[in-house]
């Protein structure tokens, strides 16, 4: 699979310089070129030094060219908007030629070959990508196999730091496993809703904007819990609806010998245990629930059961149809 991604950091604006940015670029880049257990993982182009709206324009041009199965371009630095829509800064901006036109660049976008193609912006007024005045051209919607992600609504501005911006630092996060699914995978709606929840109490609100009919993953991390596990629910939970019985010998703690509080029979024994712990890693990921208890503990020592919740029910049908 071919992935290539075009990391672009600016700081260097005369009239109003930033701090951040080419620092978030380059932890951006560092982390998009491997995947979490160190294979390859995108092809990444970092360009910090940009001066002029050509050079801009250039560099995210060849970007879009070919045929490659996802084109990524990143983007930190100054945003800015008027009459005539969104831009992305560049250093030699003037008044009416800020830099390159969002909508330029969703042209690019749309009409590239490259199967998937991923915007991301840390910058104020990003969320105008995707929203140009709509009598500008049909290009300026969001077309097939193209995402975007933007640090900010179309009139706000984006936080920056100690150095580094609010998003990009989340999305940071997100990318080293914090977004990742429960097979380590990292997509860009699961960095939107990863992103999303931790900026509920600052003003910029994340925007995303997707036209794809499939699944794409940025970056693979460690799953949050063995897979094997997910796929042993077959077993334990042989129906969807099904639940699983639980008593006292499921739990380790509950022995004759050293404990604090008084056993009860039937007493732990081995088979149960790792039974137990495997459905506690189940339920630590949300895809199972103890019933009639508020703790997997108690459901056991008072011989209650555990459930699949809707999300389990859906990786048990994933499991049963060897899609997981």
């Amino acid at each position: 699979m071919s992935r290539k991604a075009l990391v672009i950091g600016i700081n260097d604006y005369t009239s109003c310089p930033l701090r951040g940015c080419v620092n978030d670029a380059t932890e951006v880049f560092k982390l998009l070129q491997h995947n979490a257990d160190g294979s390859p993982n995108f092809g990444v182009n970092l360009n910090t030094s940009i001066k002029t709206r050509s050079e801009l324009s250039t560099a995210v041009s060849q970007l879009f060219s070919g045929t490659d199965d996802i084109a990524l371009l990143y983007f930190s630095g100054h945003g800015y908007i008027n009459e005539l829509g969104g831009f992305i800064v560049t250093p030699d901006h003037s008044k009416y030629d800020e830099g390159v036109s969002m909508n330029d660049i969703l042209q690019w976008a749309n009409r590239s070959k490259c199967k998937n193609k991923i915007i991301i912006f840390d910058c104020c007024h990003a969320g105008a990508m995707g929203t140009e005045p709509s009598n500008i051209t049909d290009a300026s919607s969001i077309g097939a196999g193209l995402t975007v992600l933007t640090a900010s609504g179309q009139h706000e501005s984006a936080i920056e730091i100690n150095g580094h911006g609010v998003f990009t630092n989340l999305l940071l996060t997100a990318l080293e496993g914090g977004a990742a699914d429960l097979k380590g995978e990292v997509s860009p709606g699961g960095i939107y809703a990863y992103i999303d929840k931790a900026l509920a109490e600052w003003e910029q609100r994340p925007m995303f904007k997707t036209n794809i009919s499939s699944f794409v993953s940025l970056r693979s991390t460690d799953p949050p819990i063995p897979q094997q596990v997910i796929r042993y629910i077959a077993n334990l939970f042989p129906n969807r609806d099904d639940e699983y019985q639980l008593n006292p010998s499921y739990e380790f703690t509950n022995t004759p010998e050293g404990q604090p509080q008084n056993p009860v029979e039937p007493y732990a024994t081995p088979d149960h245990v790792r039974i137990f712990k495997e459905l506690q890693l189940l339920e630590r990921v949300g895809l199972i629930v103890p019933v009639g208890e508020e703790h997997m503990y108690f459901a056991a020592m008072n011989k209650k059961s555990c459930k699949l919740t809707p999300i389990g029910q859906h990786y048990w049908n994933l499991v049963n149809k060897n899609r997981f």
